[in-house]
């Protein structure tokens, strides 16, 4: 029987994957066997990567040059980077939105069919509804300049701009899915609770200490998510074995959201 889970033949780029969850994911690609592994990062990983294109994902001119520099055709496209509130409204929307759209529009003719792009979103993102409007808005914004000053000439709207990056991620997915499909490439995102990464001081200072151990005593699992939790759910999502998942956002947070969402988090 044919491996679905199987990376064996296929090409793949990862953006950040240098640390955290991409590095987890890089290492377990290698073991799912993965043909040719290309990594976008601003720093050079020190794992399995065949191909490291330096890339600063909240430089457009940056990332047009790292597409010019991939070979091949590509099986997957994992758009994984991502930074918190700290950086500011405009780095903060350029590399957790924008570059994955740019990466995106400049290499899904290159996805091969059946082939798919995933995307690290986050549960921060589940208050999209109350937002779609706007969000609808700005992501119709196509030029790079004019989409994070739409950003900042709104700070009403893109209050949490993390949170707000990642509702925009979750959109996303489900408008560009629709279109996508028809050319046969599947695009979906995983959403993950906090997870102890590098980043993750980063989420301390930004959103609070106090805020980050709650989500975590919700969970009732006792712990914080390691990147090793989260990494087989992106080789899942890129993986054969989810060729009839499309249009999805993925929550991966033992639970956090499903207890939000039913009220039992705040009883």
């Amino acid at each position: 029987m044919t491996n679905l889970f199987s990376y064996a033949g296929k090409r793949v780029v990862l953006t950040g994957g240098a640390t955290g969850i991409g590095a987890a994911l890089a290492e377990l690609l290698d073991e799912l066997g993965v043909e040719h592994l290309t990594i976008l990062d601003i720093k050079a990983p020190s794992g399995r990567c065949d191909t490291f294109i330096e890339t600063n994902l909240a430089d457009p001119a940056s990332i047009d040059a790292a597409i010019a520099q991939i070979e091949g055709p590509i099986d997957v496209l994992f758009s994984n980077a991502g930074v918190a509130a700290n950086a500011g409204v405009r780095t903060c929307m350029a590399v957790n939105v924008a570059a994955s759209r740019r990466l995106t529009d400049g290499l899904i003719d290159r996805i091969t069919k059946g082939g798919t792009i995933v995307y690290t979103a986050s549960m921060a993102g589940n208050g999209w509804p109350a937002q779609v409007a706007e969000i609808t808005e700005l992501l119709e914004i196509a030029d790079w300049d004019a989409f994070l000053d739409w950003c900042e000439a709104h700070p009403e709207v893109v209050n949490d701009v993390y949170a707000f990056s990642k509702m925009c991620m979750q959109v996303y997915v489900m408008r560009r899915s629709y279109s996508s499909i028809r050319n046969g490439i599947r695009i979906n995102s995983i959403c993950p609770a906090p997870v102890d990464t590098p980043l993750m001081a980063d989420f301390k200072v930004s959103m609070g200490e106090d805020a980050i151990n709650w989500a975590v005593g919700v969970q009732g699992n006792g712990r914080m998510a390691v990147a090793t939790d989260i990494a087989p759910s992106l080789a899942f999502m890129g993986s054969d074995a989810a060729a009839f998942i499309n249009g999805e956002n993925l929550h991966v947070d033992s639970g956090l959201s499903s207890a939000m969402v039913t009220g039992l988090a705040f009883s």
